[in-house]
């Protein structure tokens, strides 16, 4: 049994919710770990947390807790 998933124009098709989490979720443009959970978006920029942002120069971005 497969399910699709509508995002940014494109269709996916998985088989399973573990194999679409791994497509789809973003990438931490510091430390390039998959972004599973919460992150933070910056200006268009996608982060694991605040101290990635904050890494990259991206000011007054904090992490809630």
């Amino acid at each position: 049994m497969t399910f699709e998933v509508h995002a940014q124009g494109a269709v996916h098709v998985f088989d399973c919710f573990a194999c679409a989490i791994h497509r789809m979720a973003p990438i931490c443009e510091h430390c390039r770990v998959q972004i599973i959970g919460q992150g933070v978006e910056v200006e268009g920029h996608w982060y694991c947390g605040a101290h990635c942002a904050r890494a990259e120069g991206k000011a007054g971005i904090v992490d809630k807790v």
